[in-house]
């Protein structure tokens, strides 16, 4: 996988475009369950399992439907300039194995 610095993803030679100036929210397929590491993702329709290792990332996923952009709430969360490539990385990720969707 690599994210440019637009944001999009590519996989395995197809692209995904994750905007982190979009509205994005937990896919409604989707449960988030806390764990004392993280947190466990799992996707009822597709079946994948996804492990967040990073507390940070657990609670921007969670707070994603309560701003109006993925940049929001990085920001809410305070990712400064400096980390905010990984974070956006990690959502792409996400966006791609269809774990967050834009919120329409």
């Amino acid at each position: 996988m690599t994210v440019t610095d637009s944001g999009t993803v590519s996989v395995t030679g197809r692209a995904t475009a994750f905007d982190s100036d979009r509205a994005w929210v937990l896919n409604s397929s989707v449960a988030l369950r806390p764990e004392p590491f993280g947190a466990l993702l799992y996707h009822f329709g597709t079946r994948k399992l996804s492990f967040l290792k990073n507390l940070t990332v657990v609670e921007v996923v969670q707070s994603l439907g309560d701003h109006a952009s993925a940049d929001d709430a990085l920001a809410a969360a305070g990712i400064g300039d400096a980390d905010r490539h990984l974070y956006v990385s990690a959502l792409s990720a996400l966006a791609v194995s269809g774990m967050i969707v834009p919120n329409s």
